[in-house]
C-alpha cells in the first residue's frame, strides 16, 4: 500500500493550492481517505476526510468554507484544494488511508503519504 503526496509550495496568505494524494489501488478502494497536517512543534491534527462510499466529507472548523476535499476513482487520487489561505495553515500536510476508529484521530490510519510541506508567507 503506497500513497504520494505532492502540490505543497510557499504561497503568500489569500492565496491557493491544490494537493494531491496518489494511493494504490488496495489504498483508494474502501478506505476513507483523509488529510492531517502538522505544524511545526504542534500534533498532527485531522483536517478533511472523504468517505469510500457515498464520498462524504467532513472538516476540521478552522477550514471550513475555504478547503474542499473531494477524489477522482479514475485516478486513485485524492486533492485538498485550499483556498484563502492563511499563515496559520503553515504546516506538512499528509494523507491517510484506513480508519479504525475516530476519524479525527491520527492513531486510527495504517498507511500514510511522506507528507508535502505547504508554507503560507504574510
Amino acid at each position: 500500500v503506497q500513497l504520494q503526496a505532492s502540490g505543497g509550495g510557499l504561497v503568500q496568505a489569500g492565496g491557493s493550492l491544490r494537493l494531491s494524494c496518489a494511493a494504490s489501488g488496495s489504498a483508494f478502494s474502501r478506505n476513507n481517505l483523509a488529510w492531517f497536517r502538522q505544524a511545526p512543534g504542534k500534533e498532527r491534527e485531522f483536517v478533511a476526510i472523504i468517505t469510500w462510499d457515498r464520498g462524504s466529507t467532513r472538516y476540521i472548523d478552522s477550514v471550513k468554507g475555504r478547503f474542499i476535499i473531494s477524489k477522482d476513482n479514475t485516478k486513485n487520487t485524492v486533492f485538498l484544494q485550499m483556498n484563502s489561505l492563511k499563515v496559520e495553515d503553515t504546516a506538512v500536510y499528509y494523507c491517510a488511508a484506513q480508519n479504525n476508529g475516530p476519524y479525527t484521530s491520527a492513531g486510527s490510519y495504517a498507511y500514510w503519504g511522506q507528507g508535502t510541506l505547504v508554507t503560507v508567507s504574510s
